[in-house]
């Protein structure tokens, strides 16, 4: 067949594929949902005569943290925007109080209409409201801004954030220290009054060894001074012998506020993240202060989640708690007093160490310590008590060096976001306790670009996101919306990241205010149904990777499956210890957790944040020894003969460690490989293959759903980060997909429109489906195997065939006789009569409504040629909506409409017909809508405020570069001919 390349990029195969998939199948719709239809996503349809993929319920659509400067807004006005997000496609908001663009705070009158004052308040009334009057739900932070905070508390109260300071002052051998303790090397932050005396320890350093360039220290030197400090001074003789440290703890306050602050009078300090005391005084201040007898009730019937931000504690020392040492103590079996001196911080890196295994494994306890009261004390409490008001709980859960992944299987929601996360391992990580803690939804906050007000463009937000739906993502907050003005707001309004420090800040702050707003259900119905398909049923992922330490926002991966594995078709997760002890770690088919995410096979290597050492709980081992006993496959990598327990080892607790993994290896459904380079192998070995397979290595990115017997898989071709080089190229080959039910037979679902069509060539083999895809760079689809009526079908064919009322139809670029291979093997031919040359449109008419501070301006222009708008004299610093229209003379037939480069959204309509069009993949089948003689085709691009903002606030915006909108083509008509294949 004709390979001729388009004006796109594509090929003309291709191009004609994706007219194909706009067709429905007229009585042939997949049977979704099986047996386990209950557990479907909210609105999932049991068929597409449903209407479920085409209008998705608000329960799955896209939503926007929502930015207000404090308390300061009009309730009509936050009515209006409610309705403005609904009527734009979207299902709801998070409220939260952010003011980064407004230098002088004291415009915003923090006690008349800061957070949790009646102002505030009243708004948070009329959201809800008005969001339960129009279907939509309205999330509420935990506090203003982030991290979580109350204007209850000083920062020296208990109940407030705490840091552990260190002092060291040298004492040479022999010497005496007659005076004060050290004081803190880190002086204490504003606001902070109050200090304590932990503790004071003497140790004697030690030769240089491997651990960097931290100061060597002797362990069996150390001394307990505590008891000899009487009103902070102390008086102690080193021994003899080489050189001392005298160490000083103090606990303290960190005196940290809420971001941009003040949001409150008093200023809100945050909370003890890690004890009851400061989860009490962010409960007792919501039922105190802004849980009005209204709000509750307005709750009950619009309330989505509690929602908390960046878990961004920060301390130019050591995050602390005052019941620390006892919870260790309790919790690890063992003091940690000796071990402080190699735990001490100072902005964020530790300074002394003991031996390298000592100082890594104490420092792991420290840390499960801490994360063991984070989840405790604060995730599950918080939880517990947001469901006693009638919300879920999301929260992103990392920031420090805590077991997110545990933390995710705690969470109704857990979140990740775009602008943090380095790669999809990072969201991976986050999927892996979701599906084990038998949530539904990992969510997101995404589009949040450095440097991106008013110049962000949908399609980089879809490019962005595109394979972190793959990694497990399945709701999307976009960053952000914002309320309409503020004082001192320039043109077009507030916006709470811009200016930032003076300049372009962050991300967009979309809304009426953006040209493409006009635009903007057609992307969040896109985002809508991705979420749909991808909260359908139950995650199904090939491969567990076990984490020694539960990090994410790490970017480090998960060795040959991220490499290796990922681009032949294996899914995978991350998962850490607490995740073994959870309900769901059950066996049964060889699966782990079997009614999801049903793991194949656990992967185990050396700890990737400690030296790649070869570490494993010993309780984890025996649950992983019982595991396997029940079929389930294990693998391990690297030298595992002298493994060590993560954290300090009691006695003989290696050495039984050592002795259960004996016994997991000598079981008959676990391998151990040397080398990155054995674990194909030992896989192949165990009998295991990816559920989505491809034959060579490929950019396509999967995520695969089972709801009942029908099977979701979502592709997209994509990259496992956006720093990957070289760009991602256009695929087209083969994949070949296991389903859940040997009768189910392929359909794609069109993101864009919701139609889902029968597929027509592909290979059936035992439970195996084998079909081509092709996807242009950053283009998704989703392939249902599902139950449906009886249709024909082919293995094989040279032109492009669908499924039209029980025939098949060919389609093809050019004349001649295209073969077709019919299931049982018979090839048939099909003629396809003469086809027109495809067609340049040159000849438009520009109508632009220009967005300016004095409202909108119109502009008329007739092009000979497409070109960027700057590159038109009186476009040149134009931003808005311009509308191309054309007049083509047609003969007959159909033809795919290539658009070309377009700049940013867009939408066609062919004589009157208006036709949904991919941000990706600007290319649209427009044959049903042509007619002979005079045909009108329209296309309505909108941009995005960059242009126009660079001459109306030079100030801020006058240093960015011009966008190169518009319609820039060139625009082509593809045309095509079709013809019924014999049925024998």
């Amino acid at each position: 067949m004709n390979d001729e390349r388009t004006g796109q990029g594509l090929t003309r195969r291709r191009a004609l594929q994706i007219g194909a998939a706009a067709a429905v199948v007229a009585g042939a719709g997949p049977v979704l949902g099986g047996e386990a239809a209950a557990e479907a996503a909210p609105g999932l349809p049991a068929g597409p005569a449903a209407g479920g993929f085409a209008r998705p319920g608000a329960a799955v659509r896209p939503r926007f943290r929502w930015w207000w400067p404090d308390g300061l807004v009009d309730p009509a006005e936050i009515r209006r925007e409610i309705d403005q997000i609904a009527d734009a496609g979207f299902g709801g908001a998070e409220i939260v109080a952010v003011h980064h663009s407004i230098r002088d705070k004291s415009v915003l009158d923090p006690a008349g209409h800061g957070w949790g004052t009646p102002a505030w308040n009243a708004g948070v009334e009329a959201a809800l409201d008005q969001a339960g009057r129009r279907g939509v739900t309205v999330d509420l932070t935990i506090g203003p801004a982030w991290p979580a905070a109350v204007p209850t508390i000083t920062p020296d109260d208990e109940a407030a954030v705490q840091e552990l300071a260190y002092g060291t002052v040298p004492v040479a051998g022999g010497a005496t220290h007659d005076g004060p303790v050290p004081e803190p090397v880190t002086a204490p932050e504003g606001g902070v009054t109050r200090r304590h005396l932990v503790a004071v320890h003497a140790v004697r350093t030690a030769a240089a060894n491997d651990t960097r360039k931290e100061t060597g220290l002797d362990p069996a030197s150390f001394t307990d001074l505590t008891s000899r400090v009487t009103g902070e001074r102390i008086t102690w003789t080193a021994p003899e012998g080489g050189d001392w440290l005298l160490f000083s703890y103090w606990r303290r306050g960190t005196g940290q506020r809420p971001e941009s602050g003040p949001h409150s009078s008093p200023d809100s300090c945050v909370v003890d993240h890690f004890s009851r005391a400061g989860t009490r005084a962010v409960t007792a201040f919501w039922e105190a202060r802004l849980l009005t007898r209204d709000i509750r009730k307005l709750i009950r019937r619009a309330g989505a989640t509690l929602f908390e931000d960046s878990i961004e504690l920060e301390t130019a020392a050591l995050n602390w708690t005052p019941d620390l040492p006892a919870e260790f103590r309790r919790r690890r079996g063992y003091d940690l007093m000796p071990y402080l001196p190699v735990i001490v911080r100072l902005k964020e890196n530790t300074r002394f160490a003991y031996d390298a295994a000592t100082t890594a494994h104490v420092r792991h306890d420290f840390w499960q310590t801490v994360s063991d009261l984070f989840n405790e004390f604060h995730f599950e409490a918080i939880a517990k008590w947001a469901h006693s008001i009638g919300l879920e709980y999301r929260a992103q859960p990392y920031g420090l060096e805590t077991d997110a992944i545990h933390t995710a299987a705690i969470l109704d929601v857990p979140e990740g976001e775009s602008l943090g996360f380095k790669n999809l391992d990072d969201y991976r990580a986050l999927a892996g306790g979701r599906d084990m803690g038998r949530r539904k939804v990992l969510s997101c906050e995404a589009g949040a670009y450095q440097g991106g007000a008013y110049n962000t463009t949908w399609g980089k937000f879809l490019r962005t996101m595109g394979g972190a739906y793959a990694a497990g993502l399945n709701q999307t907050v976009l960053h952000g919306f914002s309320y309409a003005t503020a004082p001192g707001a320039a043109w077009p309004g507030f916006a709470a990241f811009t200016p930032y420090n003076g300049g372009v800040g962050f991300s967009e702050s979309w809304g009426p205010r953006q040209p493409t707003w006009r635009h903007a259900p057609d992307v969040a119905g896109y985002l809508a149904r991705v979420h749909l398909a991808m909260q359908a049923g139950t995650s199904r992922i090939d491969v567990a990777v076990f984490r020694q330490k539960g990090y994410t926002k790490t970017g480090i991966g998960a060795g040959w499956f991220t490499k290796s594995g990922v681009p032949l078709g294996w899914t995978h997760q991350l998962i850490s210890a607490p995740l073994l002890d959870l309900p769901s770690a059950t066996v049964s088919g060889g699966r782990l957790a079997p009614g999801g995410p049903a793991y194949k096979v656990v992967f185990v290597e050396g700890d990737r944040f400690g030296g790649n050492e070869c570490t494993l709980p010993l309780g984890t081992a025996r649950t992983m020894l019982r595991l396997t006993k029940a079929g389930l496959p294990l693998v391990f990598l690297g030298d595992w003969s002298a493994a060590t327990v993560p954290g300090l080892a009691r006695d003989g607790e290696n050495e039984q460690l050592r002795a259960v993994l004996a016994q997991v290896f000598a079981q008959p459904r676990v391998r151990v490989v040397a080398a990155e380079a054995d674990v194909p192998g030992a896989l192949a070995d165990l009998g295991l293959r990816p559920t989505v397979a491809y034959a060579e290595a490929s950019t396509l990115l999967t995520a695969h759903r089972r709801d009942g017997r029908a099977d979701y898989f979502y592709l997209c071709n994509g990259k496992h980060a956006e720093t990957v080089k070289p760009p991602v190229a256009a695929i087209d080959h083969e994949v070949t997909f296991t389903r859940s039910d040997r009768e189910a037979v392929p359909y794609r679902l069109d993101l864009w429109t919701g139609e889902t069509e029968r597929v027509a060539v592909y290979r059936e083999e035992g439970e195996t489906i084998t079909l081509r895809v092709a996807l242009q760079p950053a283009e998704a689809t989703v392939i249902i195997l599902a139950r449906g009526g009886e249709a024909p079908s082919a293995t094989a064919s040279q032109a492009e065939l669908r499924v039209d009322r029980q025939r098949l139809v060919a389609r093809a670029g050019a004349a001649g006789a295209y073969s077709t291979t019919l299931p049982g093997g018979r090839t048939v031919r099909t003629m396809i009569g003469p086809v027109p040359e495809a067609r340049t449109l040159t000849s438009w008419r520009l109508r632009v409504e220009d967005m300016t501070p004095d409202g909108v301006k119109r502009h008329d222009l007739e092009l000979d040629g497409l070109k960027p708008w700057p590159d038109i004299p009186e476009l040149a610093d134009v931003s808005g909506i311009g509308t191309y229209s054309t007049t083509v003379d047609w003969t007959g037939g159909g033809a795919v409409l290539e658009l070309g480069e377009v700049l940013d959204t867009c939408r066609v309509t062919v004589n009157g017909h208006r036709l949904p069009v991919s941000v990706i993949v600007p290319v649209v089948d427009i044959g049903p809508w042509l007619r002979r003689g005079a045909n009108t085709i329209e296309v309505e691009v909108a941009t995005t405020l960059n242009n126009r903002l660079r001459v109306s606030d030079p100030g801020v915006y006058g240093g960015a570069s011009r966008q190169r909108y518009g319609l820039i083509g060139p625009v082509r008509l593809v045309p095509y001919g079709e013809a019924v294949v014999p049925a024998r």
